[in-house]
């Protein structure tokens, strides 16, 4: 190896900022997406609320007027947290159906599992509001349930059953329906990646089904379970399809009025003042359970 010269000045090429521009345009694309399709539309809207933004001639520019009347208002605000009821509702009963679907899978099936999983999901595959739709020939006054009904003498000729359409019982039992599969993924996830020596332990140590069951496997089927929860609740809040499908007047909730406002009232102000509402009380609610929700326990 030859010596240096003295004076010699030793050049080191650096690869950070290769790396960097990398990162930058890997990152790139889904960014912009993001930004173009999430962050300006929500931009928008808070903009519009506030009268920042006018499109509309009965627009006030620069006003609170909808955000007060919003705010004042006891009917919309108690058909905020009507949604948030029957959302906690929708994602209890969700839980409660999904979770021995996903216990099963991947517990108690074996190698058939994942192809029974894909069953379990195959009505994604189909339109959410054909879905929907199907359940209005069940659910309807001339449906299957009613007529069924009719057959066997339990309802007559022209009696119907008030509670079974156009009512909250419909609107929940459809989104549980809707949410089942969704929300027994998560829970698969955690239980497939769960320690199988622990019940191991717990069998050998003389602990029976279901002690072993509340002591090992549903403490850490938890994670799943709350993200599983979030799913199911968040999006149920602003829901707005099924309950104007299947809910009627007495199913109508937050969504709807957001609805109502855009394309009946011509508010489009105080549309815009209860869409940002609905999104910041979302976000208030997922940093609440992010702080009891490690993402990474149900991915890995």
């Amino acid at each position: 190896m030859d010596a240096l010269e003295p004076g010699a000045v030793i050049v080191v090429e650096s690869r950070r900022p290769r790396r960097d521009l990398s990162t930058l345009g890997l990152i790139s694309s889904p960014l912009g997406y993001l930004v173009v399709f999430f962050v300006v539309p929500v931009v928008l809207v808070g903009a519009y609320s506030v009268g920042a933004l006018t499109l509309l001639p009965q627009d006030h520019f620069l006003s609170l007027r909808p955000w007060t009347d919003l705010l004042s208002s006891d009917v919309y605000l108690g058909l905020f947290w009507k949604s948030v009821r029957m959302s906690l509702i929708v994602s209890v009963a969700s839980l409660v159906m999904a979770y021995p679907v996903a216990y099963f899978l991947a517990l108690v099936v074996g190698r058939r599992k994942y192809t029974l999983l894909l069953v379990t999901i195959a009505p994604f595959l189909t339109s959410y509001l054909l879905r929907v739709l199907a359940w209005r020939v069940i659910l309807g006054e001339q449906g299957l349930i009613t007529s069924f009904l009719r057959t066997v003498g339990l309802v007559g000729p022209d009696e119907g059953v008030r509670w079974l359409f156009y009512s909250q019982f419909a609107v929940y039992l459809v989104l549980s329906y809707v949410w089942v599969p969704f929300v027994a993924l998560p829970i698969f996830v955690t239980l497939e990646n769960m320690d199988r020596t622990l019940l191991e332990a717990s069998s050998d140590l003389g602990a029976g089904r279901w002690r072993t069951f509340w002591t090992i496997t549903f403490p850490l089927s938890i994670p799943g379970v709350i993200a599983a929860f979030i799913f199911v609740f968040i999006p149920t809040i602003g829901e707005y399809v099924t309950p104007l499908l299947v809910g009627g007047p007495d199913g109508f909730m937050f969504g709807n009025a957001i609805q109502s406002a855009f394309t009946q009232g011509f508010d489009w102000q105080f549309g815009s003042a209860m869409s940002m509402f609905l999104i910041g009380a979302v976000t208030i609610l997922i940093v609440i359970f992010g702080r009891y929700l490690n993402v990474r326990t149900v991915t890995e």
